[in-house]
């Protein structure tokens, strides 16, 4: 593991994005009273380069990236825009000129599998991440729970995956970064991700709060959720859906049966200062509206909601 010898430059770097994220001026809240930071996945950009993704962030009032692969190359240590030093520098350079910054990478690494082979390279991949997210200065690695497989007892599985969480956490002491467990798959139910949470107890392990994955499952009132799981947020995801019948179908922000916005509001009135990030599955559900409309609308909306 090299990520001691960075620790310094990184901490230098991450001041220095800081501020100059801090200082820009986001054309669409110039005007508001609040100007919450946005961010999207490139989950709903999936054949953009890297330079019409931060253009487009750029001129629609982004401020963060949130990395879920790049041009459906998913394995980020891989992308051509992280896979050696110089082309790193290169990206974090053109990401400062744009007023971006890069806030949360998301792995695959899913901490259920109880197979020692499977487990060994679910972990493995997350400290690939976590040694990524330390060179380019990014705060967060998102990691899955995800599912109770029905051959596997609950109580194992629950140690699986808090104990997967709990040693990539450890992982990345020291390094500035900090692994999130989304709430997805099956683990979507609060009483389950506290327990899982409660178990780690560790500084650089969190939650990245979906509202949606939650609620479309569970129903579970979000100012309850919250209530519970805000010792452990620190990123949010952000989609809509309508509900027909099993089937999700996803719509622009404001426009499904999820009840975001008010969970928005509830992170608003309690002074979240993290990001937004809008997730639009553009990637796995291709049959959903492209891009340029949905990533364009989301801001918009979001504007009107923190007026």
């Amino acid at each position: 593991m090299i990520i001691q010898q960075r620790y310094t430059r990184k901490r230098f770097l991450r001041t220095g994005l800081s501020l100059v994220a801090g200082s820009l001026a986001l054309p669409l809240f110039a005007s508001g009273n609040k100007q919450p930071k946005l961010a999207f996945s490139t989950l709903g950009c999936p054949d953009w380069d890297f330079n019409k993704i931060t253009d487009f962030a750029h001129s629609h009032g982004y401020t963060g990236i949130e990395v879920r692969g790049i041009q459906r190359e998913m394995d980020l240590v891989k992308s051509s825009i992280f896979n050696t030093s110089v082309k790193r520098a290169a990206t974090l350079a053109r990401m400062k000129e744009k007023g971006l910054r890069f806030v949360g990478l998301g792995s695959s690494s899913t901490l259920h599998f109880a197979d020692v082979a499977e487990r060994k390279k679910q972990l493995d991949d997350g400290r690939r991440f976590i040694d990524l997210a330390a060179q380019i200065d990014c705060p967060y690695v998102r990691v899955f729970p995800n599912n109770f497989p029905k051959n596997q007892e609950y109580e194992a599985t629950m140690q699986l995956i808090s104990g997967g969480l709990k040693e990539l956490a450890e992982y990345a002491a020291g390094s500035g970064v900090t692994v999130l467990m989304e709430t997805h798959g099956d683990l979507v139910r609060t009483n389950d991700l506290v327990r899982i949470m409660k178990a780690v107890e560790h500084p650089n392990a969190g939650l990245v709060w979906d509202v949606s994955n939650m609620w479309t499952i569970t129903k579970e009132d979000p100012a309850g959720v919250y209530k519970e799981l805000k010792p452990y947020i620190r990123h949010i995801h952000v989609k809509d859906a309508k509900l027909d019948g099993a089937k999700l179908q996803y719509t622009f922000l404001g426009k499904g049966d999820v009840p975001i916005l008010q969970a928005i509001t509830i992170l608003e009135k309690d002074g979240y200062d993290g990001f937004y990030s809008f997730e639009w599955e553009k990637l796995w559900h291709p049959e959903i509206a492209e891009p340029e409309l949905a990533l364009a609308d989301y801001p918009v909306v979001m504007k009107k909601h923190f007026k």
